[in-house]
């Protein structure tokens, strides 16, 4: 008997199918020699502290450095504290069943370093030994998935791949769990979220926000001059730009005074745009964000889905290329796309005729290849779905298609000491702009056409002006313009060695950026204003303290993510990578325990259990800053939100005023006060009733 386990029930029925597992049972699928189970992404995670016998959020306790990790299923929070989810545990017990009844096991979750990772935890947590082998494909079409059952690749090929994940995932619960509990500590109110990825993206959202903010715009003056030549007019800018006003109406009178332009120069050349590379991820996502408004996460989520209708590649993919042999593949898939009515015509266009290699290279081809189609044409999508779907089916014909051609016309005229200029461009061949069409947005000065203008040749000016603009800052960040910091966050470094050195490092992964940005969105420690991601306060709070700590240090950050591909790569011992974290995770904690801050959130009062901490309000409970105190106070009292107020008068009075509006088991809606007794438990007081 064969196990197979995939990464969630959906790819495990396509994949049963396939191989004739086509029984249903609990948990798992059967039949002709097979055992098909599945996970729900991650069921196992790392041990939080108290595994460890180490007491949570302690000066004395940090840093928490545990020899060994320990495994346990996925926790939930429950009443007091966490949980093992028990639809885990369920599944965890299918698993070993199916384990234990077969000889070896095909592993299928997704074919990246997370999917490795979901698998090896399972693996290990159930103690398993039974040898296994790796499914390896990059869409989920019966296609694809029968050439990579043909081609089971040994399972210790991918161990470096594991490693990189294991330290990947044991490094960010070095860094959380210790800088969290570290600055949570100095604060001594409220628990304050820090991450080995998530706090250096803070940063980058906070120093542009401020930097936005602070700028002080500065004014500065341009002529416009209006003209004509052979029945044409167009527009002139003055290349110069006057800071003092009474300079540029001097400029503007002998610019009138003269009362024609003189053609000084004209420059004309032929301008070729090649085609864009094709879709990796980040790509992907940050066209999404600004031309569908959509963000990061469901970007991923959409792309997920489409891989999952065997429509679209596998999406979290870091590569913007394909290799020759998938390249072999590419004009099948155009003509493909003869059929899908937006794209028909330009695909039939490009039929029979050679396609642009640009996007090919054996060479940059990571673990997948860059985002396609598949040899599926898609049915029913929904209406965002099939947006994504027509960004990448139409990026994958731009990307096949030939150059952009243009002629671009450079006149610099003058008139009363004055240069002006003008760009004209008139577009020769359409090449990969015509998939949609698409016009490139030129700047202010640029015309679409030029009339043939001659050196020396005087025209008259019809009308001039006095433009007034002013300096802008560079604009608050949007996910678009964020997941480019990430991606590139050695570009912005000043020194120029460290620049190379991280040339192709960025912080995260395509694969994880989106659930960064949505941490950071959880923490309220970020908002949306319309495409613009805007720090709350409690996020300008975090980054004023961490802002010049090794916690925030994008170099750094970057640094790792390069080590854990080293790892991938079997050129960095996992081990050194995992010192060098512990190293820096005992900086951090050492750092933060030392910062000076008060953070104050709102109102707040002293505890009446211990007499030492604050009560502290949080969205679902209030509790005591003290942590060896257990006064806790959920807000929700029979489908009742407590209000602060409310909770600060029960706390420091031991009764509240009347509250209307609880809600009885029966449903039936009742008036009460809260009563604080003397163990610190919760009851009830009802109004005495008034009799007639």
């Amino acid at each position: 008997m064969i196990a197979l386990i995939a990464e969630k029930p959906s790819v495990a029925k396509d994949i049963a199918r396939i191989i004739g597992a086509t029984q249903r049972n609990d948990g798992y699928l059967s039949g002709n020699g097979y055992m098909v189970t599945w996970a729900f992404g991650h069921l196992i995670q790392l041990a939080m502290p108290e595994a460890y016998g180490v007491a949570n959020f302690r000066r004395e306790s940090l840093p928490i450095l545990p020899p060994d990790f320990q495994l346990i299923p996925r926790q939930v929070k429950a009443e007091k504290g966490y949980k093992a989810d028990p639809g885990v545990l369920k599944q965890l017990k299918v698993i070993k069943e199916v384990f234990d009844q077969c000889d070896k096991i095909i592993v299928a979750t997704d074919a990246g370093r997370e999917g490795e990772l979901i698998f090896r935890y399972i693996f290990h947590y159930l103690n398993c030994r039974k040898p296994f082998v790796r499914l390896w494909i990059s869409s989920l079409t019966d296609k694809a998935i029968r050439e990579g059952l043909d081609n089971l690749q040994p399972g210790e090929r991918y161990d470096n791949l594991y490693l990189s994940a294991k330290s990947r995932s044991e490094a960010d619960w070095l860094i959380g769990i210790n800088a969290t509990q570290a600055l949570s500590v100095a604060a001594g109110q409220g628990v304050f979220s820090l991450g080995r990825v998530q706090t250096p993206t803070l940063v980058m959202i906070c120093s542009r926000y401020l930097e936005n903010k602070n700028f002080v715009p500065a004014k500065f003056w341009q002529l416009k001059a209006a003209t004509a030549s052979g029945g044409i007019s167009f527009t002139a800018q003055s290349t110069a730009k006057w800071e003092q006003q009474p300079e540029a109406i001097a400029a503007l009178q002998r610019v009138k005074d003269a009362g024609q332009l003189v053609v000084k120069s004209v420059e004309r050349k032929e301008a070729c745009q090649e085609s864009p590379l094709l879709y990796d991820l980040t790509t992907l996502q940050k066209e999404a964000n600004t031309k569908l408004n959509f963000s990061a996460d469901k970007t991923l989520s959409i792309a997920q889905s489409l891989y999952e209708k065997k429509v679209m590649s596998y999406p979290r993919t870091g590569s913007r290329y394909i290799s020759e042999d998938v390249f072999d593949e590419m004009p099948e898939r155009v003509a493909l796309l003869g059929q899908y009515p937006r794209f028909a015509g330009y695909a039939a266009g490009l039929d029979g005729t050679p396609l642009n290699r640009r996007s090919v290279n054996d060479g940059k081809v990571t673990d997948h290849h860059a985002l396609i189609v598949t040899e599926n044409l898609p049915g029913e999508l929904s209406k965002d779905e099939r947006a994504v779907y027509e960004l990448v089916a139409g990026r994958m014909l731009e990307a096949f298609s030939g150059k952009c051609v243009k002629d671009v016309t450079t006149a610099i005229l003058s008139a009363g000491d004055t240069d002006f200029t003008v760009k004209g461009a008139v577009m020769k061949v359409a090449g990969w702009r015509a998939v949609f069409g698409e016009q490139e947005t030129g700047g202010d000065e640029e015309a679409a056409s030029l009339p043939p203008l001659q050196e020396g040749e005087s025209l008259p000016i019809s009308n001039v002006e006095l433009l007034e603009k002013q300096t802008k800052p560079k604009p608050l960040h949007t996910e678009s313009s964020l997941l480019a910091a990430m991606e590139n966050a050695g570009k912005e470094l000043e020194d120029a060695e460290l620049k190379a050195s991280l040339k192709d490092a960025g912080i995260g992964t395509p694969a994880t950026r989106a659930a960064i940005i949505e941490t950071l969105f959880a923490r309220q420690y970020i908002v949306r204003e319309k495409k613009n991601l805007v720090p709350t306060d409690k996020g300008l709070v975090v980054y004023k303290i961490v802002r010049d700590k090794k916690i925030a240090d994008v170099e750094m950050t970057g640094m790792w993510e390069t080590a854990l591909s080293k790892i991938e790569a079997g050129s960095m011992d996992a081990d050194t990578f995992r010192k060098g974290i512990e190293v820096y995770a005992t900086q951090i904690t050492t750092e933060l325990l030392s910062v000076q801050l008060s953070v104050a959130t709102g109102e707040t009062c002293p505890c009446p259990k211990c007499g030492n901490g604050r009560i502290l309000f949080y969205p679902k409970v209030a509790k005591c800053s003290n942590v060896d105190c257990t006064l806790t106070i959920f807000r929700n009292k029979c489908d009742k939100q407590l209000s602060d107020k409310q909770i600060i008068e029960l706390v420091t009075k031991r009764k509240t005023g009347l509250i209307k509006g609880f809600k009885g088991k029966n449903g039936k809606a009742f008036d009460a006060s809260l009563v604080l007794d003397e163990q610190f438990n919760i009851g009830f007081s009802f109004p005495e009733k008034k009799w007639k």
